[in-house]
């Protein structure tokens, strides 16, 4: 059976690799560049939403007949975000203010096709240990914090300083792979 061509919003391998486990493989890659900075007054799962909608609609407009996935994944501790570390004391900052206490990742997903965009955004609830000095500059070192929400890739060595996970693992990591499937065959994809 035939099915639309599945493009992926996302330069994120670990999209790719959530996507695999699930057994569907994107057709193409094509990034999205948009602007990421939250609006004013925005809170967390509004710009998780707007950014994911936002780069559904950016690449469904370069491929109409392609079933486009999209995603983003905001990191926030109350109303703060957490985005991108910049640099590596900006990820020992981002560290010991998650370290010892709970906080929120929303992950927005959305599938644009034929000319509509659904979407969803997920909620989980992550609890870090505390973290030594040691522990951190042992993670900075590490260089896995480089180009995620939060300073932190819950898949790799920051794994083993959650206590509490209450949501969905597969959306800290990127993609929320139940919300995801059901989208994509809601607008007629059919892995």
């Amino acid at each position: 059976m035939s099915h639309p061509e599945l493009v992926l919003a996302s330069a994120s391998p670990r999209r790719v690799e959530l996507l695999a486990l699930v057994g569907i493989t994107p057709d193409r890659i094509e990034p999205a560049d948009i602007d990421e900075t939250p609006l004013k007054g925005e809170t967390p799962p509004r710009l998780a939403a707007r950014l994911a909608i936002g780069k559904a609609g950016v690449v469904a407009e370069r491929a109409p007949d392609a079933v486009v996935l999209a995603a983003d994944t905001v990191v926030s501790v109350g109303r703060r975000f957490l985005e991108k570390a910049a640099d590596e004391a900006e990820a020992v900052r981002f560290l010991k203010l998650l370290s010892g206490r709970g906080h929120r990742v929303y992950t927005g997903v959305a599938v644009a096709a034929g000319g509509q965009v659904r979407h969803r955004v997920v909620e989980t609830r992550v609890t870090f240990k505390v973290l030594s000095d040691a522990e951190i500059e042992t993670y900075v070192a590490s260089g896995e914090w480089k180009g995620k929400a939060g300073g932190y890739g819950i898949q790799g060595r920051a794994g083993a300083f959650v206590t509490r996970l209450v949501g969905s693992y597969p959306a800290v990591m990127g993609l929320p792979l139940y919300e995801s499937v059901n989208l994509l065959t809601g607008a007629g994809y059919r892995p």
